[in-house]
């Protein structure tokens, strides 16, 4: 069985987004820093209110689907097809913008510390003009399976390390098949994952470190880094000394063109300007 080998390291740095939270963007910086189909990846982490107190008021999305993954804190999503949910901390949401949504992302706290993560998953062509639509999913429905020296938690796809006992997670039967997995491990565990051949994959270290194993020298690979990997049917990474927290995503990829203009991404140039035409004509949806 082939494993994947880390071919690129992205480092994150610190952007401003929403109303002025401060948060770590590492896919997505630029369009030649994607990795298709993902388009982006933020990490929102503070004890400071000030950083996050003001949030992402309304604002529109249009053509791919947003997940928000919380460690800590909680937020509340409202749009303008009239859902209100409730994100929670271990809890998380994904949506899909499909033909147009407009919604925003407020803290429902005041102080304490608030540790998440979004990151932006493209759709294919024939998808992007669906109906919008999203799921809240809290933290008791994520599986959390013990494994040697840690424990993962499931959100996408499954948790599958070669004994034949797959965990699935509550998304499934998406078209770019995404699999989005949280591990927490001990100094010096090691996982090994099977990942579909023919799928882009990352891991992004939030907490310790880690070295990704092959059969040649170890690569390691520091928090707030997002470690692109090769092509294969699995991989192989150890924590470091101090163990770590990492996010495991892979997906299909897409092979379209990505044309993106802020909160609208779509195939073509014409379609960003519909975007932007439907959205001061208040027909986004």
């Amino acid at each position: 069985m082939s494993t994947r080998s880390l071919t690129r390291i992205i480092p994150s740095i610190p952007v401003s987004d929403g109303a002025g939270v401060k948060l770590r963007r590492s896919l997505g910086q630029n369009q030649w820093l994607r990795l298709d189909p993902f388009l982006m990846l933020d990490e929102f982490a503070s004890d400071n209110p000030d950083d996050y107190i003001a949030g992402f008021p309304p604002h529109p999305h249009r053509g791919f689907e947003t997940v928000t993954y919380m460690l800590e804190g909680d937020f509340q999503h409202q749009d303008h097809l009239g859902h209100t949910g409730h994100l929670r901390g271990g809890g998380a949401q994904w949506m899909t913008a499909g033909r147009g949504i407009i919604h925003s992302e407020m803290p429902l706290q005041q102080s304490s510390r608030l540790h998440g993560f979004q990151f932006w998953i493209n759709l294919p062509a024939r998808e992007k003009m669906k109906p919008a639509s999203y799921r809240d999913i809290q933290p008791d429905e994520i599986p959390e399976q013990q494994i040697p020296g840690g424990s993962v938690r499931i959100i996408a796809g499954a948790f599958d390390g070669g004994d034949g006992q797959a965990v699935p997670g509550p998304i499934q039967g998406l078209s770019t098949a995404p699999l989005f997995l949280d591990f927490r491990l001990d100094a010096g565990a090691r996982v090994r994952q099977r990942v579909t051949a023919g799928h882009a994959a990352f891991l992004y270290p939030y907490a310790g470190s880690l070295s990704i194993v092959t059969d040649e020298m170890p690569r390691p690979l520091a928090a707030r880094q997002a470690g692109v990997l090769s092509d294969g049917e699995q991989v192989e990474f150890e924590a470091g000394p101090d163990g770590c927290g990492v996010l495991l995503l892979s997906a299909q990829p897409l092979g379209e063109p990505v044309v993106q203009y802020g909160p609208f991404v779509m195939n073509t140039r014409e379609e960003i300007e519909q975007a932007i035409d439907d959205y001061r004509a208040g027909t986004l949806a």
